[in-house]
């Protein structure tokens, strides 16, 4: 057994002060404080500093800077850094050397904030990989904390496939490259997507120079859009072009396939410089139409449904990816231009009869108007001429009224035929579109499947009775219903109208009728062919007048003998005109008697005044009615 060693007290131990507490004097003291202070190092506040963690919790961090006492950093400040442990270094900010509680503050935020914008510009400068933490989502992308600088990773640059769910990386530390920064915005963009890359572009050139048009592929769903599928072929997409995912009509690629759903694909092509791939999934099915039934022919009778609706027509889907279309002239026997709407309805269950069938070009045209009779077939018994029936009306045009009676039978009523007594500038004043009016069939166009109508002969022609009631030279109320720049239209009794010329509404006074204004008018010329009255209401007052100036000497004697002769005309018409003519000749030629006797330089003198005579009665027939028998009177 080894003997222990005897220490032999020490001589000057102040025995008394030891009992008071004071164990050292002031001299030992201040000695012992300048070696423990030169152990320490030397540190500043608001500097950066390294130091070394020597304990974790599940909370904070204590790290050594060397000082008298250690800092405490929250854990949260090392979120970046998951895999923070003792013994690591540390880059810790000094807050403060000693706070009032006589402790170390450290921070490492700050530290890496305040060396961040170097660091940062390193890793781009040097292509480095860095580590973030995803602080949380925005619009876009997220929120990295890169060094203590909050940068943005770009939705697109996440990973190489579309990310459908941002949340599931919130909180979590992931490598990136730093792909640009702004520097007068302090604006830093991160991509992790960069790093992989490079090793899928190597992959995919592995990839696409074993590729080969015709080869059946695996693939997974990896994005859908309005257009197509993307499919992820084993580290390269390919796409399906929506038009080929089903030989049937594909409103949405939804309807075929689904997200993460494992298909097979046939290449159909491929780009080896753009990297692009075209894929196929209906090439894997037979075409339906080599599956059609081969019996069916033009003529036979087919069901379908209603996939597609255009303003031409409808396609109507008859078996699976057979397809047939219904133009809008097949849909009725109207000759109206209407809306294949106006028929049916995307969904509608139809039946139609096959019209041309193309197994070659895959194409078939179908009707449903056939499966009705055609209404022209017998158009002879319905609609024979002189029968009477209900139309409405569907068209205007400046010389008539479009009518159907029935569906896909058409009908024209002529602007003259709508009323017997009405001057009717445009359809428009008689009618109204979509009203209904009675027709009667005047002709029937079998071959351009058109039929002349009339409205007006539904009535009696009152121009035979206005024949007896509006004579020349009668008088009747009228009323002034419209005043034109040649004249003025006269409503009379019995719906009839009349015109009157400008000179022939000169009233009494001296001043013209205008619109509205009830006078009396005499017929002064009457046609029933054309259907024209003309009136005066200059003649009514003149007329009377007239007697007192027939009093007055106005002709040599010869001519009043010629006068008497005349007998009373009340109304005179271009026949009377011709009576005066040859009254007059009768009478010269009674003077040429008379003056025989006379010599023959007298008689040769004579002879002009016949012709004079007879030209007056020659000119007679070319004034106009009115004028003529105003001249007679006088």
């Amino acid at each position: 057994m080894k003997e222990k060693e005897f220490i032999s007290p020490v001589e000057d131990f102040d025995w008394e002060a030891y009992e008071n507490g004071d164990t050292q004097n002031s001299a030992s003291r201040e000695e012992q404080e300048k070696v423990y202070d030169a152990s320490l190092n030397t540190v500043k506040d608001k500097e950066v500093v390294e130091g070394t963690v020597i304990a974790l919790n599940k909370r904070e961090a204590v790290v050594n800077i060397g000082y008298k006492s250690d800092g405490i950093i929250p854990l949260g400040e090392f979120r970046y850094n998951p895999d923070l442990k003792v013994g690591d270094t540390v880059e810790v900010y000094v807050e403060t050397p000693e706070d009032k509680k006589g402790q170390l503050i450290l921070s490492h935020k700050k530290a890496r904030a305040s060396r961040s914008w170097e660091r940062v510009n390193q890793a781009l400068e040097n292509d480095e990989i860095i580590k973030g933490y995803i602080k949380c989502r925005t619009k876009g992308g997220m929120i990295v904390d890169v060094f203590g600088i909050e940068a943005f990773l770009p939705g697109s640059q996440i990973d190489v496939k579309p990310i459908r769910d941002y949340d599931v990386f919130v909180d979590k530390t992931m490598e990136f490259k730093v792909v640009k920064i702004n520097q007068e915005y302090k604006n830093v963009v991160v991509s992790h997507k960069a790093l992989i890359e490079a090793e899928l572009e190597q992959q995919k050139k592995e990839i696409i120079s074993k590729l080969e048009k015709g080869q059946v592929l695996e693939g997974v769903v990896k994005n859908i859009t309005s257009y197509g599928v993307f499919v992820d072929l084993g580290g390269v997409d390919g796409l399906i072009h929506i038009t080929d995912l089903s030989w049937g009509r594909v409103n949405h690629p939804e309807e075929v396939v689904s997200l993460d759903q494992k298909i097979n694909v046939v290449i159909l092509d491929f780009d080896d410089e753009k990297k692009r791939i075209a894929l196929g999934l209906k090439q894997l099915q037979p075409h339906p139409w080599d599956a059609l039934d081969p019996n069916l022919k033009v003529g036979d009778k087919v069901k379908g449904k209603v996939v597609v609706m255009a303003d031409y027509g409808a396609f109507v889907e008859v078996a699976p990816g057979v397809e047939g279309l219904i133009h809008v002239s097949e849909m009725s026997w109207s000759q109206h231009l209407r809306s294949a709407q106006d028929f049916m309805k995307v969904g509608d269950e139809v039946e139609a009869v096959v019209l041309t069938l193309d197994r070659e070009d895959r194409k078939m045209s179908l009707g449903i108007k056939q499966l009705k009779e055609d209404p022209w077939a017998k158009i002879e018994e319905h609609y024979a001429v002189g029968t009477q029936h209900t139309a409405k009306v569907r068209n205007f045009t400046n010389f008539g009224v479009f009518v159907e009676l029935e569906e896909g039978v058409d009908g024209l009523i002529h602007i003259s035929d709508l009323s017997w007594t009405k001057k009717i500038k445009h359809p428009s004043e008689f009618t109204q579109i979509g009203a209904d009016i009675e027709v009667q069939v005047l002709e029937i166009d079998k071959e351009n499947r058109r039929l002349s109508l009339g409205h007006k002969q539904l009535e009696a022609n009152p121009w035979d009775e206005f024949e007896g009631v509006y004579t020349v030279g009668s008088i009747h109320k009228g009323t002034v219903a419209e005043v034109l720049e040649k004249g003025a239209v006269i409503a009379l009794e019995g719906g009839v109208e009349g015109f009157a010329t400008p000179k022939h509404l000169q009233k009494e006074d001296g001043t013209t009728a205008q619109k509205g204004e009830e006078l009396d008018f005499k017929v002064i010329e009457f046609n029933k062919d054309s259907k024209r009255i003309i009136l005066s209401h200059s003649r009514t007052f003149e007329d009377q007048n007239k007697p007192e100036r027939e009093r007055k000497p106005r002709r040599a004697p010869k001519a009043e003998k010629a006068e008497e002769a005349v007998p009373a005309i009340e109304k005179t018409t271009l026949g009377d005109l011709s009576a005066l003519a040859a009254l007059k000749a009768r009478l010269n030629a009674e003077e040429k008697k008379e003056a025989k006797p006379k010599a023959p330089a007298k008689a040769k003198a004579e002879e002009p005044v016949a012709e004079k005579a007879e030209k007056p009665a020659a000119k007679a027939e070319e004034p106009k009615a009115e004028d003529a028998a105003e001249e007679t009177k006088e």
